[in-house]
């Protein structure tokens, strides 16, 4: 296993887009884990949205005197096939999990679970990839109660998958989910929701000057925001569905004939399909010369794009929640949305966008142009977002709300 390098953080910087009872309650469960020692353990630094989280949850949670480290594991491409298999698996996919499928994921989360060897508290657990560790960290760390904190959407999983995967959640002493719905499936002790949250502060969120954003602006060329822009940002991954979001553009295009579209995603370091997604996706859009499809961005960069879009669109078959949604959102920029998973947590339906059936490409299509047509409802849609992202899916909520789950589990007094 290997530690990430992080960014410094700061609480107090979280006082120009938080209120102050919010923060104050922050420091007040911090200090009921002023003696604790926290582990979070995941597959990957990069490329996902587990990683963003804790690039910015564990520099919070030290700087606000909760000693909390993050590792992640050491594996290769044939484990990330098998977790990925069951990723898929967990939200429907009714994919194969062989006994030697099995084999390899057991043995490379014992290999990764001997390389734990400080003192820790508390043990989070992110997602299915590390959940094999929980034997060996049992015998390493008797004491220290073990939380598992699942990310994905289990609403309609594989019996296969679930089964394999619920033999380890029994085991655990506490499950968070993004949506209670998540949790009902799947066999696990006492759970609760938390819903995850963007960090405003970080480099695809922040506020930026003019030069920042002239140069994220060259960097997008040939890319003009002169005429409108429609954009997706996703990892490249069939549950994302960036087909799906090409007919959507070509349906609005036939009322908005200069309209552009980027699709841009991430490759994460434990999804190996990532780049064949990828070329599949650049292949079908090679003979339109106004679909830009883009991988790797900065964050910065990013940043730009979701504040001068126009519209974005998430087509997702199934989310686990798609922070993508609150990302553009609180840049003020309204998001057509698939009625699955997070995202109708996130928007609401003629408020802050719209919400659509996931296979509802003509109704996505018409709402990207009405609001491609209408400024004011851009204008007044992007002001209804920001303030729903600053209540509900900023960082400082995020960690009040797993901070108290730590002071239950460890049944201190806050």
């Amino acid at each position: 296993m290997h530690q990430p390098t992080l960014p410094a953080r700061s609480i107090d910087a979280y006082a120009a887009v938080t209120d102050r009872e919010r923060l104050d309650r922050l420091r007040s469960l911090a200090g009921a884990l002023s003696d604790v020692r926290v582990l979070h353990v995941n597959s990957t630094a990069v490329g996902g949205g587990v990683a963003e989280l804790l690039r910015s949850i564990v520099p919070v949670s030290t700087d606000l005197g909760v000693d909390t480290d993050w590792l992640v594991m050491d594996a290769d491409d044939e484990f990330f096939a098998v977790t990925k298999a069951m990723h898929n698996g967990l939200q429907g996919d009714d994919s194969p999990l062989t006994e030697e499928m099995k084999a390899t994921y057991r043995a490379v989360n014992e290999r990764n679970a001997v390389e734990i060897e400080s003192e820790y508290d508390l043990v989070v657990i992110h997602d299915p990839q590390p959940l094999g560790t929980i034997d060996r960290l049992r015998d390493r760390l008797p004491d220290a109660p073990i939380v598992w904190r699942c990310h994905i959407d289990l609403t309609d999983p594989s019996p296969a998958h679930l089964s394999f995967v619920s033999a380890y959640t029994t085991r655990v002493d506490h499950a968070i989910f993004s949506r209670e719905a998540y949790g009902a499936p799947i066999e696990t002790p006492p759970s609760s929701v938390v819903y995850p949250s963007i960090d405003p502060l970080a480099a695809k969120n922040r506020a930026l000057d003019d030069d920042a954003v002239a140069a994220a602006c060259d960097r997008l060329d040939p890319l003009s925001f002169d005429t409108p822009v429609v954009t997706q940002i996703s990892r490249f991954d069939p549950w994302k569905d960036q087909f799906g979001t090409l007919e959507i553009f070509r349906r609005a295009r036939e009322q908005v004939p200069s309209l552009q579209l980027v699709l841009v995603g991430s490759m994460a370091g434990d999804d190996p399909d990532g780049l064949e997604i990828y070329e599949q996706v650049a292949r079908e859009a090679v003979t339109e010369p106004d679909v830009h499809v883009l991988t790797d961005l900065p964050d910065e960069t990013v940043n730009v794009l979701q504040r001068r879009s126009d519209v974005v669109v998430q087509k997702s078959i199934r989310e686990g929640f798609g922070l993508v949604v609150s990302e553009a959102l609180w840049k003020r920029t309204p998001v057509v949305g698939s009625n699955v998973g997070g995202i109708p947590l996130q928007i609401e339906d003629g408020n802050t966008g719209y919400l659509v059936e996931p296979d509802d490409v003509a109704g996505a299509g018409d709402h990207v142009v009405e609001l491609l047509q209408d400024e004011d409802r851009r204008t007044s849609f992007g002001t209804n977002a920001r303030e729903r992202v600053r209540e509900r899916f900023l960082l400082p909520r995020q960690l009040a709300d797993q901070l108290a789950i730590y002071v239950e589990v460890l049944d201190r007094d806050s």
